[in-house]
């Protein structure tokens, strides 16, 4: 099958005699003249025509277009113009640069680039700045800085940062703000405080504006460092400087985790006062941080105000409180906001489901659980980690383990990952009903897995063996935890102490107890109280009155009938003794 005839060669061909030699002839056209101008644009339109429709062009675009010069930059910068899909442009690009060796001029690769850049192709932005080595014009530089950090190609941008600094420009605050913002986004606050340096060096510094302080205040929170944060805060509010909620709302939420609400309290009446309304985000921090301050019921107060006050919570908000009602065991409140959301058009999401299915597991409404689960599926979200999670800790926690294994075997038997808590909630569950065996079994097989364990993985399974008696084994699983970098809940070492005391083990059962207190550990009272009722039945009187120093140290009393056995064990030694001693204890606490 012919080719089609295409315009450009009708023009050629009705002027046989104007264009003998097209290749010279184009290149001596003067792209001032409207007859040049016209038959660029018809060449170029063509070729963006074949590059787009033709399969494999580039095997036949030269005798499709015979004696053109393709090499000629006029030409390569009216394609440019005409060619709508930057991806093509670079692929003409490369074909042009492998056929001839073409490289484009300053004006074409600046047009080029910019398109790539607005394109987002940013892999394909920097090759092509790789290959042609070329350095585009500041702004466009900036722009292309830009649009890597809100991509998070954070340190491709700190490449490109240096190529600015090289032609002697700072950039805008605009870019710089850019740099801040990407760098938060991915967490890199060493980045930030960097990126900040470079700003006082370079002077741009005293262009700072409300939207960089506010990276700054996220930056400080995000660093634990939240009295910093506040603290530049309160500066540039008297400068005049007024950061977005984002700044304010991060600073709530880090007030709210050291639950300091004096001082959440105060920001929000900071932000009405400076005309940054506290929004929907605000509130969702402050409410979801009571929740977990387990002060729900103040929560619950800050929602319903809230709607009286005309906010209009969203599916987040009522997830919020939902879950904090489930946690304190309100399920009544609960579905009553759970269907108050649904009558406003606003539909539960996977999280509301699954706070719900916990609210029910917690009172042992497994049967409703179960159903909203399925009601879950139903509406098309899948069958995820967290909801199974959830079932089997509901399950374990009423001792029905047995039936919490079966939706584990139906995990693997799904294909849905089993993480971490999952095997930790079983271990935990099966130690709660004294099936050592079984708990032993999952650690094993959790670590056969490449799981990264967790404290919990072997502290349930180390304070049921101290509780059995079987405190060697628990001793094996302390320096495994130990060894991995894992640090023991303080309740453990009560345990092994109650242990060691439970096999006749009372002086390791001493220096546990002395370790404990040298690395600012606080004991519980019944421990101490065990240690000295046994060191006193085995007749270690020093020992137990060194015991009993300690405990009065810290605060605690020794339960009655325990100081009324002390003391009489004490008097049959020797009485002198007893009193002398006894009363420098009592005196010294």
């Amino acid at each position: 099958m012919g080719r089609a005839p295409f315009s450009v060669l009708t023009i050629l061909r009705q002027n046989p005699r104007n264009f003998q030699n097209p290749n010279t002839q184009l290149r001596n056209l003067s792209i001032e003249t409207k007859e040049s101008q016209q038959l660029y644009t018809e060449i170029a339109k063509q070729v963006c025509k074949i590059t787009r429709t033709k399969p494999r062009w580039e095997q036949t675009l030269l005798s499709d277009i015979p004696s053109f010069n393709f090499n000629d930059p006029l030409f390569f910068r009216e394609f440019l113009k005409q060619q709508n899909n930057v991806l093509l442009s670079i692929h003409f690009f490369q074909w042009l640069h492998s056929h001839y060796g073409f490289s484009p001029d300053l004006v074409s690769c600046n047009v080029l680039f910019d398109s790539l850049v607005e394109a987002r192709a940013f892999k394909v932005a920097m090759d092509f700045l790789d290959s042609t080595g070329f350095s585009p014009n500041p702004n466009s530089l900036e722009l292309y800085i830009q649009c890597l950090c809100e991509s998070g190609l954070i340190e491709e941008a700190f490449c490109a940062f240096s190529k600015l600094k090289e032609m002697g420009v700072f950039g805008s605050i605009k870019t710089w703000n850019s740099a801040l913002l990407g760098c938060i986004k991915i967490d890199r606050t060493d980045l930030v405080w960097k990126l900040y340096h470079d700003m006082i060096e370079s002077g741009i510094v005293a262009d700072v504006d409300a939207e960089t302080v506010g990276y700054l205040i996220q930056a400080f929170c995000n660093d634990g460092k939240v009295t910093e944060g506040y603290e530049l805060l309160r500066q540039v509010l008297e400068d005049g400087l007024v950061p977005e909620n984002t700044a304010f709302n991060k600073l709530i939420s880090r007030f709210c985790e050291k639950k300091n609400f004096g001082r959440v309290s105060e920001l929000l009446h900071t932000m009405v006062a400076r005309n940054r309304a506290p929004d929907n985000f605000t509130y969702e921090e402050v409410i979801n941080g009571l929740c977990k301050s387990r002060k729900r019921l103040e929560a619950y107060r800050v929602f319903n105000d809230l709607k009286e006050r005309g906010y209009v919570p969203d599916t987040v908000m009522y997830t919020t409180v939902i879950h904090g009602l489930c946690k304190m065991g309100w399920l009544g409140d609960a579905r009553k906001m759970w269907f108050e959301m649904i009558h406003k058009g606003l539909l539960p999401n996977e999280y509301t489901y699954n706070s719900m299915i916990h609210g029910y597991c917690r009172i042992d409404n497994l049967e409703e659980a179960k159903r909203l689960h399925k009601e879950m599926l139903d509406k098309g979200y899948g069958e995820t980690t967290v909801t199974y999670n959830t079932l089997i800790a509901g399950l374990c926690l009423h001792g029905r383990t047995d039936e919490a294994y079966h939706l584990f075997e139906e995990m693997a038997q799904k294909g849905i990952f089993r993480d971490v808590i999952t095997y930790n909630t079983l271990i935990q569950g099966y130690c709660k009903e004294g099936k050592i065996v079984n708990s032993t079994k999952l650690l094993g097989e959790l670590l056969a897995l490449g799981l990264q364990p967790s404290a919990s993985s072997y502290t349930h399974l180390i304070e049921k063996l101290c509780q059995v008696g079987d405190v060697q084994e628990a001793k094996n699983l302390w320096n495994e935890m130990c060894n991995r970098g894992l640090q023991p809940r303080v309740h453990t070492h009560d345990c092994f102490i109650i242990g060691l005391c439970g096999q006749g083990y009372f002086v390791e059962a001493t220096e546990w107890l002395i370790e404990m207190l040298r690395r600012k550990l606080k004991p519980q009272r019944k421990t101490f109280e065990r240690l000295v009722q046994c060191l006193s039945q085995d007749n270690r009187l020093d020992d137990s009155l060194l015991v009993l120093d300690f405990m009065f140290r810290i605060g605690y009393a020794l339960e009655k009938a325990i100081c009324h056995s002390l003391v009489t064990k004490l008097c049959k030694e020797n009485s002198h003794f007893v009193e002398a001693f006894l009363g420098d204890i009592l005196e010294g606490n």
